[in-house]
């Protein structure tokens, strides 16, 4: 009966937690963020508007539409892509926000036969 009650409040308590999510704040903007290649980490930036987002990494710029699905998920698919795997549209998720970041993850917008849903994580923090 002790376990039960613990477990009910372990309940209550968790089920009052909600996530601060103000994605309208991150909609355009100026961003950083950190990512991995080959175990060296390296910081990149991407200006967001209404419609685009470009991206500056390693010397290149890159530019991608930006449709928004609802205030805290768009789609990115790049105008100008090089490669077939380019090609594939990136469907965004805003998981949460502080004042002046957002986590996010990401995947293909479109499942790929016969192949794993790979989902992967960052942060970007908001620097104009």
């Amino acid at each position: 009966m002790k376990f039960l009650r613990i477990i009910l409040l372990l309940l209550l308590l968790t089920g009052c937690y909600s996530v601060e999510r103000n994605c309208n704040d991150f909609k355009i903007g100026e961003f950083e963020f950190n990512y991995t290649i080959d175990g060296i980490e390296k910081t990149g930036r991407f200006i967001r508007t209404d419609t685009l987002n470009i991206d500056y990494y390693e010397g290149n710029v890159d530019t991608s539409s930006v449709r928004w699905i609802n205030d805290c998920e768009f789609i990115l698919k790049k105008l100008h892509p090089k490669t077939n795997s380019e090609k594939d549209a990136i469907h965004m998720k805003i998981l949460s926000t502080t004042s002046d970041a957002y986590v996010f993850e990401y995947k293909l917008a479109v499942k790929k036969p016969n192949r794993p849903i790979v989902i992967e994580k960052g942060v970007a923090k908001k620097i104009n």
